[in-house]
């Protein structure tokens, strides 16, 4: 689809921008050193240990002998996304230069940061073996019900309290906000953080647009037919596989482009969302019945 720019009739330094909030899960990055290359350039490598519990202690015969099992989990990077987009010089010099100048920052403000959330949480909701639960929640007390709920799940899981986030759809927010202060404040002081999500952004399956197909030219993702919404998902870190392990964002000005008298933006993300096989009790999802 044809650039649909309008010129300016006066030069203003002012862009009607979109509201948009950069990246939620960033946060979630994952610590690459314990992570080796895989065999593969879109795979990782990560050490999985296993071990015998203790044992009965014999006076005569003494220790018993256990097991400890190191082996390799090796997950595949499962995002690949990208645009080009080209403006002519003289368009971007007509809108005193804020065509090309506001492009990229929007362009990754806009669309690749809720896209990229969207991804990541999809992947988390719908990871078989994590723990969840549907409901509704009328009230701010059913959120806070539900949410005590769930970290009590985690602590007879025996997942660490340290390093847990609190991702919560802002109308949850808004009515565990209603309850008294000394409660909700209580529960919400327990995590490491709490992060109120856009409804767009928090569904448990996304479909990721190819941008060439009939009804997808125009890229982005939408919720998946059978998909649902997020009340609120709690995340201990470690549990997490996410790594962002490559991003392109580079731009080729008019009297580099060989091919035209225009400025260039190349985006490319590629990365991986995934769970730990020995660490699903980490990720508790609440979704819409």
């Amino acid at each position: 689809m044809a650039n649909s720019i309008t010129l300016f009739k006066r030069y203003i330094g002012l862009l009607d921008e979109v509201y948009k909030q950069s990246s939620l899960t960033s946060v979630l990055d994952g610590d690459t050193e314990l992570m080796g290359a895989g065999a593969n350039a879109n795979e990782l490598v990560i050490p999985k240990i296993t071990m015998d519990g203790l044992a009965d202690y014999s006076r005569n015969g003494g220790y018993v002998a256990g097991d400890v099992t190191l082996t390799n989990e090796t997950v595949t990077f499962n995002y690949d996304r990208g645009r080009k987009f080209s403006i002519d010089a003289m368009d971007n010099e007509e809108t005193a230069g804020v065509a090309f100048g506001k492009l990229s920052s929007e362009f990754i403000r806009t669309k690749t940061a809720p896209e990229i959330d969207a991804f990541r949480f999809a992947c988390y909701a719908s990871k078989a073996g994590v723990s969840s639960i549907t409901g509704t929640y009328t009230t701010g007390e059913d959120v806070i019900d539900a949410i005590v709920q769930a970290s009590a799940k985690m602590d007879d899981d025996e997942v660490p309290e340290t390093d847990r986030y609190l991702f919560i759809s802002q109308a949850d927010y808004n009515k565990a906000m209603q309850v008294d202060i000394t409660v909700n404040k209580d529960i919400f002081d327990s995590f490491a953080a709490v992060i109120r999500v856009p409804k767009s952004r928090f569904y448990t399956k996304i479909d990721l647009k190819d941008g060439t197909s009939d009804g997808e030219t125009d890229g982005g993702f939408a919720p998946a037919s059978d998909a649902k919404a997020i009340h609120f998902m709690i995340v201990h870190k470690p549990a997490v596989i996410q790594y962002p392990k490559h991003t392109v964002n580079k731009i080729v000005t008019p009297q580099e482009n060989q091919v035209n008298d225009s400025w260039m933006f190349f985006f490319r993300s590629y990365g991986l969302a995934d769970v730990m096989e020995n660490k699903l009790a980490g990720i508790y999802v609440s979704y819409a019945a």
